[in-house]
């Protein structure tokens, strides 16, 4: 039943990450570093103290007489999932929401859900899962297949997309015009691994989790104290990159313009920001049930992955690709899918 309860869990917080995007595509007269920080503060600043408020109202203290170098660590993961998180976007330019979520990630699962386990291996840490441990017993080894399986979609989406790109060089000028395999892979690749550092984030910031635990709250959102410190990494990479772009594109007029639905950008842009953040409200909430390894990581980033290509079909990215190219792409959407099942199942055993 908390397998069950897990999943869910990641499941509605895969739905917020992979559906956020769609309300900036309502941002209208505004550019892309305008919009993305405006967002960006809702995501990394307003929201996550208000959410661990919420449910552990004594947050602050907790950070506050933390080990600093628990606080630094988590800090500085959140400062490399930054750079992730702005690669991220130009994956999905390249790639479309489909094929970009699924590559991009395709490989932040991966990273992300085998990574910690290999350090626990050489560092072992008590309560902690390793890879060792994971080979050693049934679930652990179903739990590694998911991930394999995860990966094997993950290249046969690739293989669609490169079937994709074939598709439109001739004939289909029209179409998707900002596609490009090349580009889209090497972005989608820098971004998935460097995104991942988000999970490591959690693991370093574990003890502050394990203080609110301590004290009596709720375990479902001991996360959100951790989130604090590790979306202030996040802004701070954003916030530079983003008031760069201000700078070299004399954009910093968006804010003030006033032919510009000025409040109907700032309200889709917070829509958009809050989606963002609730991926990973939900996501503590999941791995409190399930635990901070490879089962949780893999969940939530493929239904990420299956949300935004959901959004892909409504969008109609892949419409005017040949039959083959189409049918690839279901080949490798099915297994992802499938690799949901196995991680699950191996988490209940």
């Amino acid at each position: 039943m908390q397998a069950l309860f897990g999943i869910i869990f990641h499941s509605i917080g895969g739905f917020s990450s992979g559906s956020f995007y769609m309300p900036f595509k309502k941002v209208k007269d505004w550019a892309w570093e305008s919009y993305w920080i405006v967002g960006g503060f809702f995501s990394w600043l307003i929201v996550p103290p208000i959410a661990a408020y919420l449910t552990v109202p004594n947050f602050a203290d907790i950070i506050s007489v933390a080990i600093p170098s628990v606080k630094a660590v988590t800090y500085s993961m959140g400062l490399v999932w930054g750079i992730g998180g702005l690669t991220y976007g130009l994956g999905v330019r390249y790639l479309g929401m489909s094929l970009g979520n699924s590559i991009t990630l395709g490989f932040c699962s991966a990273f992300g859900a085998l990574v910690p386990s290999i350090y626990y291996t050489f560092y072992p840490v008590a309560g902690k899962v390793s890879f060792t441990d994971m080979l050693s017993n049934t679930g652990g080894r179903l739990v590694l297949l998911g991930v394999l399986v995860c990966l094997i979609g993950i290249a046969i989406s690739g293989k669609a997309g490169m079937l994709k790109e074939k598709d439109f060089s001739v004939g289909h000028e029209d179409k998707d015009k900002d596609f490009s395999l090349v580009k889209g892979l090497i972005i989608a690749v820098i971004s998935g691994i460097l995104s991942s550092f988000f999970n490591f984030g959690i693991e370093a910031g574990k003890p502050m989790a394990d203080e609110a635990v301590r004290q009596g709250f709720n375990p479902l959102f001991q996360n959100n104290v951790t989130y604090v410190v590790l979306l202030w990494g996040g802004l701070t990479t954003n916030f530079v990159w983003c008031m760069y772009l201000n700078f070299k594109n004399k954009t910093f007029g968006d804010y003030t313009n006033g032919e510009a639905p000025i409040a109907k950008n700032t309200m889709f842009s917070a829509i958009a920001g809050t989606m963002w953040f609730l991926q990973f409200f939900f996501y503590g909430m999941g791995e409190s049930k399930l635990g901070n390894g490879a089962s949780s990581w893999i969940l939530h980033m493929a239904t990420i992955i299956l949300t935004a290509n959901f959004w892909g079909f409504y969008l109609k990215e892949w419409s005017g690709v040949s039959q083959r190219t189409f049918r690839t792409f279901l080949w490798g959407i099915g297994l992802i899918l499938a690799s949901i099942a196995l991680v699950g199942i191996g988490n209940s055993l």
